[in-house]
């Protein structure tokens, strides 16, 4: 019965995955860890986002591993890309899934990680989209990280749904986005790839930007808290990124999902899905 509710609830429905997407990234797929190429600004970001991801979730903990922070965490990184913020929480102690629907980036990660013994067991990569891995993944993460990924899914509120279901009570999601706003047009898209050829033309839409109103009311409406909202502002003569108070084109958010989520709600949740035992984490394969 379970299986047959799962199927019902999330195998027929549309997919949150842009075709047009995938095309895209899939012609970079090889270039993901040229820290000089494409993805040099997605490189930096580790700069910044990577202690936000680990500062607040060692607040929010009474446990401490020395050299190992994340230790015994569960974190999916979803749109892992090649993995550049998959192995460095993997080196924290974090045990990381990773997932991604274009194939050649999980094949380029899986090669990545192949160098470092550590992270070979720390780090397993599915080529898989969210809502793929909903049904074998029920409550089953600590952290789910979706870094320069909303902005790019063809069903935002889908995304966000999957993201509470495979979410435990009480963890934590984090984001960084783009706002959509007339500067973000201008610095995003005119300015980063047409002009300055960081990013390469047609990377974004600005269409598909998300403003941090927007996303906090779609994390509100699916048991969501929002904790935390930071602007972001990368440099591109320095080729770094820093905290700004001003949200307007780049930002960061941390938001937790309710304990009581689901739990009184069948329209929502059936209950065949919420008494089902969490299986581990999602295939075997950032």
């Amino acid at each position: 019965l379970f299986r047959l509710t799962a199927k019902r609830l999330f195998s027929t429905s549309h997919s949150s995955v842009d075709p047009l997407e995938l095309k895209k990234f899939q012609l970079l797929a090889h270039k993901w860890w040229d820290e000089e190429g494409e993805y040099a600004a997605l490189h930096s970001m580790n700069d910044i986002r990577v202690p936000f991801i680990r500062d607040t979730l060692l607040s929010r903990s009474s446990n401490f591993h020395l050299g190992s922070p994340l230790s015994g965490v569960k974190i999916l990184d979803v749109g892992c890309g090649g993995g550049l913020l998959s192995e460095p929480l993997g080196r924290l102690g974090a045990s990381v899934t990773g997932i991604d629907p274009v194939e050649d980036n999980i094949r380029t990660a899986d090669q990545h990680k192949s160098f470092d013994p550590v992270l070979a067991e720390r780090i397993q990569y599915k080529s898989s989209s969210l809502e793929e891995i909903v049904e074998e993944s029920m409550e089953t993460f600590d952290v789910i990280v979706a870094s320069e990924v909303v902005e790019h899914v063809a069903d935002l509120e889908m995304f966000i749904k999957c993201c509470s279901q495979v979410l435990k009570p009480e963890g934590s999601l984090f984001i960084t986005t783009i706002n959509k706003t007339q500067l973000s047009y201008v610095l995003g898209i005119v300015v980063a790839e047409k002009i300055m050829g960081i990013l390469p033309e047609g990377t974004h839409e600005w269409d598909k930007f998300v403003p941090p109103e927007e996303l906090r009311h779609l994390l509100e409406s699916n048991g969501f808290s929002v904790k935390t909202v930071n602007g972001i502002m990368y440099n591109p003569l320095s080729g770094s990124w820093s905290w700004v108070e001003n949200t307007s084109v780049n930002y960061a958010l941390h938001a937790v999902k309710s304990r009581a989520w689901g739990q009184s709600d069948p329209a929502d949740a059936p209950s065949e899905l919420q008494s089902k035992e969490p299986s581990g984490t999602a295939g075997a394969s950032l």
